[in-house]
């Protein structure tokens, strides 16, 4: 794959560091996939009751942050984040939680490191969050924040460009006006280096057994050059973003400003088992909701946090010995 992705990182303006990250052989130069696009949740927020509760925009520090999100519970406009097993939503939400406290599940030698000061902050912090939020977000699924936006019982909550694109495209007029009140912005840095949000990477490969692989590349080179993947992209509407940086430029995503954070979706360094390499035991971590199910014991008051972090540090090294 390497002779592919070289060319097309030649001709395209280069890949986005997510890009590299998921096409890569960790701590490499070796391309092992074709990264194809990728899916980020940034904050979704209704703009006139942000304005009601007294900001102009979203704080990028995390006490701004939870300041607004009680402004908006007074005002009767809660926020609404997922700490149920919602495979994208609620596993998004923690690891920024976890990130923007400047913690991880691992270092970059894949050593567990979840038991630290800044894991127990970060619960902290979310169980103060939590106290905003919307009753029953313990068992959301991943359309359980859709649902509540669009039904007018939350005002602010991160999530895909899916929220929005359904309520412009309604016939309802009033889901149409909701759309208009709607807005997007990065979530809140806190304590990172840059955005704390990550992205669901589509990953192109070809199997070593494949009977035609020369064909093979030459398909996905084929539908990444820019008579056919500009013409996908733009009618993703933003669900999925470029790996390529010269399909930024593309119009439609100067045309409505509100999709601007879907644009950068994979240019960020964080990513599923951030900051260690990407393996089973990474996924495992996100697929068993460890650091969710950590999260969530905390703001319901059923664990305390170190008895928390210790514990999802455990179930974290056993994935970790395992894989």
């Amino acid at each position: 794959m390497s002779d592919l992705c070289e060319y097309l990182g030649a001709k395209y303006g280069g890949w986005y560091d997510l890009a590299l990250l998921y096409g890569q052989k960790w701590r490499t130069k070796d391309w092992i996939s074709l990264p194809v696009g990728g899916g980020t949740g940034p904050t979704v927020y209704r703009k006139s009751w942000v304005q009601q509760a007294g900001y102009d925009k979203i704080p990028e520090d995390l006490d701004g942050f939870l300041k607004l999100c009680q402004a908006l519970k007074r005002i009767g406009h809660p926020c609404g984040f997922s700490l149920g097993h919602a495979l994208g939503d609620a596993n998004g939400f923690a690891e920024w939680a976890l990130w923007s406290h400047g913690a991880s599940v691992v270092d970059e030698n894949g050593k567990v490191t979840l038991d630290s000061k800044q894991t127990i902050e970060a619960m902290k912090y979310v169980a103060e969050l939590y106290k905003t939020m919307i009753p029953g977000t313990i068992s959301w699924n991943d359309s359980g924040n859709n649902k509540a936006y669009a039904a007018g019982e939350i005002g602010l909550t991160f999530n895909g460009v899916s929220i929005y694109y359904v309520l412009k495209h309604s016939p309802d007029p009033k889901l149409q006006a909701m759309a208009a009140d709607t807005d997007h912005a990065e979530v809140p840095i806190g304590m990172a280096k840059r955005a704390p949000r990550s992205a669901a990477i589509m990953n192109a490969m070809l199997f070593k057994h494949s009977k035609y692989p020369n064909a093979a590349k030459d398909y996905l080179r084929f539908m990444m050059e820019a008579p056919q993947y500009g013409p996908w992209l733009s009618n993703c509407i933003g669900y999925w973003s470029q790996p390529l940086k010269a399909y930024a430029e593309m119009k439609f995503w100067t045309e409505d400003p509100k999709l601007k954070p879907y644009a950068a979706a994979m240019d960020t360094i964080y990513y599923d088992g951030y900051a260690g390499p990407i393996t089973a035991a990474s996924s495992a971590v996100t697929a068993n909701y460890t650091i969710v199910d950590m999260f969530a014991a905390v703001a319901t008051g059923s664990s305390s946090p170190q008895s928390a972090a210790r514990q999802a540090a455990r179930q974290a090294e056993r994935y970790y010995k395992t894989a």
